[in-house]
């Protein structure tokens, strides 16, 4: 597998109050391998399927940081994609830095609170399988400011966007040289907490959805939106026992 072109998702993981539970979990619910690294990592995991990384996890960095899973996207200089998100107005949380010889990373928010990661690959390229069963297949951006959001994604990563018809509420898709490479999503309506703030989601590729859904309510986690059809195949909200969210998707393609 060849790095991903910068501005494409590359690397999801997850920030966890309960490393040792969520490796339960997810191993089970995905089939996942855990790899845990040494004390130089601090116990960072990386999930593996058919030998091939497809996730990390490692336990919460900051007092009174939720349990959440981070999107990463491709970064060919992560000093550079760090000018652009504050040219255009978003915040570096973590400016970049050097985890060893494994890459360059930073973590960012976009101008609607929304926060987002960028790797630079070094020795590790990020995940190395996607779409099957048990790997990343969608990344999406859930926002009340869709207009910002195009403005800003526009700027830092040079999409270009087109709407869709996913759901049946305001849906765009992101591309990059015509490919798709992420959603956003516009906020409206009941189904949506007044105080959910702006995040991206990450999408699990299943091949059962209800199955799936149901063997993650039997591992101790939870269904926060149960498995519905869109236009792409069928897929659901979930949350891990410490309150991670994520959604599974079944792709009829």
């Amino acid at each position: 597998m060849t790095v991903p072109s910068p501005g494409v998702p590359n690397w999801v993981d997850l920030a966890t109050v309960d490393l040792d539970d969520a490796i339960r979990f997810y191993t089970a619910l995905f089939g996942w391998t855990a790899e845990i690294s040494g004390d130089d990592f601090g116990g960072y995991t990386t999930f593996q399927l058919n030998g091939l990384p497809v996730a990390g996890a490692g336990p919460l960095l900051g007092e009174g940081q939720p349990t959440a899973w981070s999107t990463y996207f491709a970064a060919g200089d992560a000093d550079a994609v760090a000018g652009r998100v504050e040219s255009a107005q978003g915040k570096v949380l973590v400016p970049p830095f050097d985890v060893m010889d494994q890459g360059r990373m930073a973590a960012f928010l976009d101008p609607a609170g929304a926060p987002f990661s960028t790797w630079e690959a070094g020795t590790m390229r990020g995940a190395e399988v996607f779409g099957l069963p048990g790997a990343l297949t969608w990344n999406e951006l859930n926002t009340r400011d869709l207009e910002g959001a195009m403005a800003f994604y526009g700027a830092v990563f040079g999409w270009t966007f087109r709407q869709a018809h996913v759901t049946g509420l305001p849906y765009v898709i992101c591309e990059l040289n015509r490919t798709p490479v992420a959603g956003l999503q516009l906020m409206v309506g009941s189904g949506w907490p007044d105080d959910l703030p702006a995040h991206w989601l990450v999408y699990f590729a299943v091949s059962d959805c209800d199955r799936a859904a149901e063997h993650a309510a039997s591992l101790g986690g939870r269904i926060v939106h149960p498995p519905t059809p869109i236009a792409p195949g069928r897929y659901a909200v979930l949350s891990d026992p410490q309150g991670g969210t994520f959604a599974i998707l079944n792709n009829h393609r």
